[in-house]
């Protein structure tokens, strides 16, 4: 999805300066998101038991805060 709006034609800042800047969440959080991306997408339609994704309990409300703003 990232792709196609940065590929689009809208005049985006980001498409100029290939940078997509969160301000509200911190880099500790945004890489448990993408870790979260990469755990997912190994896992889906995997015929093994599902591992637990590691989440420590700190970080719980920031990366729900985080979810709610990336939508996902």
């Amino acid at each position: 999805m990232i792709k196609n709006l940065m590929t689009s034609a809208g005049g985006f800042s980001e498409l100029e300066s290939n940078k997509i800047k969160f301000p509200e969440i911190t880099g500790p959080i945004l890489e448990k998101v993408c870790q979260y991306f990469y755990y997912k997408l190994r896992h889906t339609n995997s015929k093994d038991a599902l591992p637990q994704f590691p989440l420590p309990p700190e970080l719980a409300l920031e990366l729900l805060m985080a979810a709610n703003f990336l939508d996902v």
